[in-house]
């Protein structure tokens, strides 16, 4: 009996944090260059002292879905997204570097470059800071210029460029933060390749009809192992009443 209740208990146990990843993605479907989590399950056999007849299921998450997200028009000089494959360098709470697809970026009062969430941008040298300025332009490679308090139309001026890495999504990793940073913890080099489309946000991945089913085949996979163990109480009231006779 005791094998029946293990089984069902590990599988609406594991049933229950498959639901929290594909909830947590479809919460964040407006999350500005959000990233899906894959979840998956296995079966699992326990081993012991004993022969290993108890198989119980296990659920992870065994990756992250990097394909890219549709392209929203802003026309806002500081909104940029990733065209292609490609992040952008950021200050981890850490203080290490992360990367990110969001580009809803903004100035603080003090001049740092920040994302919306508040995390600082890197450039070349570290965290970028940019001076008071009237107007403001982001390059396809990243490079910020502006145009001075009081200066002339004509007068704009290289003061940083946004740190723009291309890693192999292999050697990354999502955190808890909903940044990715490399396994190893090394600084990723500069990438070349990696361009922006400024005026534009990208948009979440999230395929929100098919998180929405996968939480409700999941719901409905809980539900069932509940009712094993119910069925398993049972067999065994049933099992105690006939010891009982006897």
């Amino acid at each position: 009996m005791d094998k029946l209740i293990y089984t069902a208990m590990s599988g609406a146990k594991n049933n229950t944090l498959a639901q929290a990843v594909h909830a947590n993605n479809l919460a964040n479907m407006m999350t500005t260059g959000f990233r899906a989590d894959f979840t998956q399950a296995r079966s699992m056999q326990v081993f012991g002292g004993s022969f290993p007849s108890r198989v119980y299921s296990a659920s992870e998450i065994p990756g992250t879905d990097f394909s890219q997200g549709s392209l929203k028009e802003t026309a806002r000089s500081l909104d940029v997204a990733i065209k292609g494959e490609g992040f952008i360098a950021v200050e981890g709470a850490d203080g290490l570097e992360a990367f990110t697809r969001a580009g809803d970026l903004y100035v603080d009062d003090i001049g740092f470059l920040r994302t919306g969430t508040g995390i600082s941008v890197f450039g070349d040298g570290g965290p970028i800071v940019i001076p008071p300025f009237e107007k403001l332009e982001i390059g396809r490679d990243g490079t910020i210029s502006i145009r001075g308090q009081g200066q002339g139309p004509e007068a704009l001026n290289q003061v940083g460029r946004i740190k723009l890495v291309n890693p192999d999504t292999t050697t990354i990793v999502k955190g808890s933060d909903g940044l990715f940073r490399r396994i190893d913890g090394l600084i990723e080099p500069a990438a070349a390749e990696v361009s922006l489309s400024s005026g534009f946000l990208e948009t979440s991945n999230v395929n929100a009809v098919e998180a929405m089913t996968s939480i409700l085949t999941l719901s409905r996979q809980f539900e069932i192992q509940v009712k094993m163990i119910r069925t398993a109480e049972e067999n065994d009231e049933t099992a105690t009443r006939l010891l009982q006779v006897n």
